[in-house]
């Protein structure tokens, strides 16, 4: 039995030898697969990378694009509300919209004394001053106007939702009113400060098709070529 025993050593010994053979060549080859999936680790690693950059760059350019928007509609807005309407002829007042009047003395002082509060840029007590104005006299020819300068007011005491509320209302209400341009203007402003960029191209292009004669289709369309 021994002698049987150790005259099988020789093979144990050999059998041993090229099983480490065929071992050493499988432990290189799983070796040279892991660097290799580690390389392309890498190598995926710094594509996402260089991407997600690319895509910071870009969000940063929007983001000013958008900036600039603001600015300049905030200017607009600025613009728009300085620029009183001429008078009527024979008016009372300078502050009428062209080919209004109002009803009586009286009427008309709610209506100066509300706007004298805007253009000193008080827009809290002008909003006031004008929300009372439009339930004392729904049916006033300056009505339109009054109710566009509430939404004005509303704009610059940065209520963009209430400001937009009522500037949709009004022009509603008053489609063909000279102010209806702008107010959709203004509209598109309070809809960008609420980044709602949708919202806004489609307001600015509501300017475009229904009042294409207005001075506010021009802002419009310099308007839309920053949002593309």
């Amino acid at each position: 039995m021994r002698d049987n025993v150790l005259s099988l050593r020789p093979l144990i010994v050999a059998t041993g030898l090229v099983l480490a053979a065929l071992t050493a060549p499988a432990h290189a080859f799983s070796d040279d697969e892991a660097r290799k999936a580690i390389l392309d680790l890498r190598q995926q690693v710094q594509q996402q990378n260089e991407q997600s950059q690319r895509a910071k760059l870009q969000l940063a350019d929007q983001i000013q694009s958008l900036q600039q928007e603001v600015a300049q509609l905030r200017d607009q807005l600025e613009l728009v509300s300085r620029q009183q309407p001429s008078a009527k002829p024979g008016a009372p007042s300078g502050t009428n919209p062209p080919g209004t009047a109002a009803g009586d003395p009286q009427e008309q002082a709610a209506y100066d004394g509300a706007m004298d509060l805007f253009r000193k840029g008080q827009y809290k007590d002008a909003a006031e001053s004008l929300a009372a104005f439009t339930a004392l006299y729904p049916n006033s020819q300056l009505a339109p106007s009054a109710q566009f300068y509430l939404g004005s007011s509303r704009y610059g005491m940065k209520d963009f939702k209430g400001a937009i509320e009522q500037l949709t209302s009004m022009v509603q209400k008053s489609p063909d009113n000279a102010r209806a341009p702008d107010a959709l203007l203004i509209i598109a402003g309070g809809q960008i400060e609420l980044n709602n960029r949708a919202g806004a191209k489609a307001t600015l292009q509501r300017i475009v098709r229904d009042y294409p004669n207005a001075p506010a289709a021009a802002t419009a369309k310099s308007r839309l070529q920053l949002l593309q």
